[in-house]
């Protein structure tokens, strides 16, 4: 297990800091991940770490920007250490979809697959059993 887990975690309250997927319901820790990647010169320093659900943390890999697809321009993706999770995302209590409300925010959730039908599904059940967020 990663030397900075249990900080990460706890600072993270055992949620992945993308999707705010609870780490409890999974049965293997949530992956510590750079923000800004080791192989863009970041090191393991803590406000450059991230606690990140397994798919999030693929799917961003060493991104550090996305597209919005709503201007389709490339912009900083959501940074969990600068950024307010509340000012980038607004999640959709009725389905469980978690909609971008500013260009970061729709570049984060369209380059990490946020909405994939699996992760709605998940995320709607965390919402009935009051999980989530």
């Amino acid at each position: 297990m990663n030397a900075h887990y249990a900080m990460v975690a706890g600072r993270a309250g055992h949620r992945c800091e993308y999707c705010r997927a609870p780490e409890v319901l999974f049965n293997f820790p949530f992956e510590v991940e750079h923000v800004v990647p080791a192989s863009r010169g970041r090191s393991n320093e803590e406000s450059n770490l991230a606690l990140a659900c397994r798919a999030c943390n693929i799917f961003k890999a060493d991104a550090l920007t996305g597209y919005d697809p709503d201007s389709n321009s490339e912009v900083t993706l959501f940074h969990p250490r600068r950024d307010l999770w509340e000012e980038h995302f607004l999640v959709e209590a009725d389905d469980g979809v978690i909609e971008g409300v500013t260009a970061s925010g729709r570049a984060t959730v369209a380059r990490l697959r946020m909405n994939s039908e699996l992760q709605i599904a998940a995320r709607s059940a965390w919402i009935q059993l009051g999980l989530f967020p």
